[in-house]
């Protein structure tokens, strides 16, 4: 069994912090982004084909309603639904959240790959950078 050196333990260590750095602000940002566009016809469009039956068209379906805030007092919002529609003009099927679940969960992925693709490219200059500050620490307590 061969014996891993400094250089490549240390590599993948730099490479896990930066990656856990970058998640930690990627994904954030795509579940907002997820959240906020949940309710456009892009995402009706994107996801249908996974919830609707194949002689039906998804349509993003929105309605007024009222939510309660941190204190118990409702407030004026918006839902939003995947509807389902036949030929007809008549509902089939309706997603109430699930498909907005899951297109928050398909931006979280992508979140997470970037960070990883991120955390690849950038793992050797942190590496050098960490280095440096490691070696100029190193020579102020040997100078003093």
């Amino acid at each position: 069994m061969k014996k891993l050196s400094a250089g490549k333990v240390s590599g993948c260590l730099v490479w896990v912090l930066v990656f856990f750095l970058l998640s930690s602000c990627l994904m954030p940002v795509a579940m907002a982004i997820g959240g906020i566009t949940s309710g456009t016809d892009f995402v009706a469009k994107l996801l249908g084909p996974a919830y609707c039956s194949e002689n039906t068209t998804p349509e993003m379906y929105s309605y007024a309603t009222t939510s309660r805030d941190e204190n118990g007092f409702s407030q004026p919002a918006t839902a939003y639904e995947l509807h389902c529609v036949d030929s007809n003009g008549e509902v089939v099927n309706t997603s109430l959240v699930s498909y907005a679940f899951f297109w928050i969960d398909i931006l979280s992925v992508a979140g997470l790959i970037l960070s990883g693709i991120f955390a690849f490219v950038l793992a050797a200059p942190a590496g050098v950078l960490i280095g440096r500050l490691l070696n100029k620490n190193k020579k102020d307590t040997i100078s003093s």
